[in-house]
């Protein structure tokens, strides 16, 4: 199975909702049979579908280019392999997600404590335009490095609900929490952005509900 090529711009910390196209369609599920049933074609399309969009989570959790790359292969390789598993009229993207979730904690488990220097073609993949609700490069910097010292469940837990759309109780299925946990994390997340940046560069939704 060919796989798609290098994803698009990152998207910034949620500063759009969810779409409607991107909530679980009948056709998307007809693509989960097809491909339980060893229909190649339809776990493309699966791929392609949210290729991007786990990659910029995942990117988002390990700021570097390559590991998340490495890791969205390998959470896609691992999914349409149990794909046989998928229980239908679940929620495909939440599963994945989860996959992805487990694969990057067992990278942090097995790295050294040491930290590495990101890579040179991974140190800024978001100013090509992506905050689009920022005017200027200095804020998208402020925002950036603000999301970036968030602690690691704060910030996946935020970017789940706020760029994704999710549910708490679906972060907390990601993430293997409580609902409240996830609930809590997002609440503390949004406060730790709000005393850090001033009320007009913080994304909409990242802001207090």
């Amino acid at each position: 199975m060919l796989l798609p090529d290098e994803p698009g711009p990152l998207t910034p910390l949620a500063c759009v909702s969810q779409e409607p196209d991107d909530r679980p369609t009948d056709e998307e599920s007809e693509w989960i049979l097809a491909a339980q049933n060893g229909d190649r074609s339809a776990s493309a399309k699966l791929v392609e579908r949210y290729w991007d969009r786990l990659y910029r989570w995942l990117y988002q959790l390990t700021r570097d280019r390559h590991q998340a790359e490495d890791l969205v292969q390998e959470s896609f390789m691992k999914a349409l392999a149990a794909i046989g598993s998928f229980r239908s009229g679940s929620n495909f993207r939440a599963w994945l997600f989860r996959i992805g979730h487990n694969n990057f904690v067992n990278l942090k488990r097995s790295e050294k404590r040491t930290k590495h220097p990101l890579p040179d073609d991974a140190a800024d993949p978001t100013s090509s335009g992506t905050f689009d609700r920022v005017a200027d490069r200095e804020a998208v910097v402020l925002v950036q490095a603000a999301v970036d010292n968030l602690p690691a469940d704060f910030r996946a837990a935020l970017l789940l609900h706020t760029q994704e759309g999710l549910s708490y109780r679906e972060i907390a299925a990601i993430v293997k929490t409580t609902e409240e946990t996830a609930r809590w994390r997002v609440f503390k997340a949004r406060q730790k952005l709000m005393k850090v940046l001033s009320p007009d560069l913080i994304p909409p939704a990242a802001k207090s509900e």
